[in-house]
């Protein structure tokens, strides 16, 4: 069964390599380091822990498994792999790591990067599985574990169509320690022993305390409009949030629009996308002081997006209004912030997070672009409802705490091995 998987990713991988390598206005290069892809890896000595996280998300959401992972093996290098330069350009934020690119799921790329690396174990973010990885990291001996692990209805029924692949790609796996208890029963329905299963939550609850200051510089600058932020869009849904913005700026003449695309690579087409609608738009990247005619403000740059969620009174977390394409993203980061939400009906990535936002009060979901202007102008319009809503997001997240230690203490057997 391998060997016609590797057949296909041979036949499709020109067109996948084409999309991770094309040039595009805002998106960070691979450059010479394409080789990694390869397994053409530079040496790294010492048997690092290896941390694999796909890309921007990934990477966001491993940081405060890095920190422990650091302050617990204080003497044991971090290998961080991404497979996308934004990713990449992500970890390199992080202190005290080494960063790799991911090689390419072939065999000989995959031996030469365990060649140069010899990691003491694999630990993948958010079951990023790839077979012929599974099967030459096991056979080399080096535990895999995968943590953080989600796995939504839909993805679950994709396996079971390939369940031969899945059964022999998942013989090599360890330990998945997963978020949630409905996570940890579709892994079971696959095929996974219980001795391999464990409950951890979610680590991205054990965000660090935000700092107060954050986001402050543009506060200050919007001064006392009414402020929302529609944050990582695709395409496809600016124009539901840039017809939600021209309804509430009926009511709210000098209202904000913070807009900021999921990818770099979308930053020039939606800068035109909100101009051909007759709104004023300012780009982050131009540096200038945010005008008072500023309609739309384009968050069109890597790593803010924080400063961007602290900067608005309201937030709308995008990849959810394209039906089943996405499937929504982070909720906890606004959550953690205090910020009332709202999002779009498909948010199946983050079900669990996102139902337990609803049933505190701290998130609505909203249908479409109507229905989405009249809740942010709910708030607008009462702001104590607002701070109530932002409250009890944050009383969420508090009260979930705790997921990293519970997952360094399921992935001690693997880590603590005599090497």
């Amino acid at each position: 069964m391998r060997w016609i998987y590797t057949l296909l990713l041979t036949l499709a991988a020109p067109f996948l390599l084409v999309g991770l390598y094309r040039k595009r206005p805002g998106k960070p290069a691979v450059g010479e380091r394409w080789r990694e892809h390869f397994g053409g890896t530079p040496n790294i000595d010492g048997q690092p822990i290896w941390l694999h996280a796909v890309s921007v998300g990934e990477v966001l959401a491993a940081k405060p498994v890095i920190s422990a992972l650091q302050q617990a093996y204080p003497d044991v290098p971090i290998l961080v792999t991404t497979t996308t330069a934004t990713g990449a350009e992500q970890a390199k934020r992080l202190d005290g790591i080494i960063h790799r690119y991911m090689p390419v799921d072939f065999p000989f790329a995959v031996k030469g990067f365990l060649r140069a690396v010899s990691p003491r174990v694999c630990v993948i973010m958010e079951t990023e599985l790839w077979p012929n990885t599974l099967h030459h990291v096991g056979r080399a001996g080096i535990p895999i574990t995968v943590i953080n692990a989600r796995l939504s209805q839909k993805a679950c029924q994709r396996y079971q169509k390939i369940a031969p692949l899945f059964q022999a790609m998942s013989k090599h796996i360890d330990l998945i320690v997963c978020q949630h208890q409905n996570d940890q029963a579709r892994f079971a329905s696959l095929g996974i022993a219980d001795n391999k299963l464990a409950v951890a939550g979610s680590v991205k609850f054990d965000i660090k305390a935000v700092d107060p200051a954050l986001g402050a510089t543009l506060r200050q600058a919007r001064g006392d409009r009414p402020c929302w932020i529609g944050a990582s869009t695709h395409a496809g849904e600016d124009a539901t949030l840039l017809a939600a913005h021209s309804i509430l700026l009926r009511d709210y003449p000098d209202a904000l629009l913070i807009l900021v695309p999921r990818h770099p690579e979308r930053f020039d087409d939606v800068a035109q996308q909100v101009a051909s609608q007759g709104l004023s738009v300012q780009r982050r990247t131009e540096g200038e002081p945010l005008a008072i005619s500023t309609q739309v403000y384009l968050g069109d740059t890597m790593g803010e997006m924080m400063t961007y969620l602290a900067g608005a009174d309201v937030v709308v977390m995008a990849g959810s209004f394209l039906g089943s394409k996405v499937g929504g993203h982070n909720l906890l980061e606004p959550a953690a912030l205090g910020k009332p939400l709202l999002t779009g009906p498909s948010y199946y990535n983050f079900q669990v997070i996102g139902d337990a936002l609803i049933d505190a009060g701290a998130l609505q979901v909203c249908n479409d672009s109507q229905d989405l202007a009249a809740k942010i102008g709910a708030f607008f319009n009462a702001p104590a409802l607002a701070a109530q809503a932002g409250n009890a997001g944050l009383s969420v997240v508090e009260q979930n705490r705790g997921a990293v230690e519970r997952t360094l203490q399921a992935l001690a057997p693997w880590l603590n091995r005599p090497r």
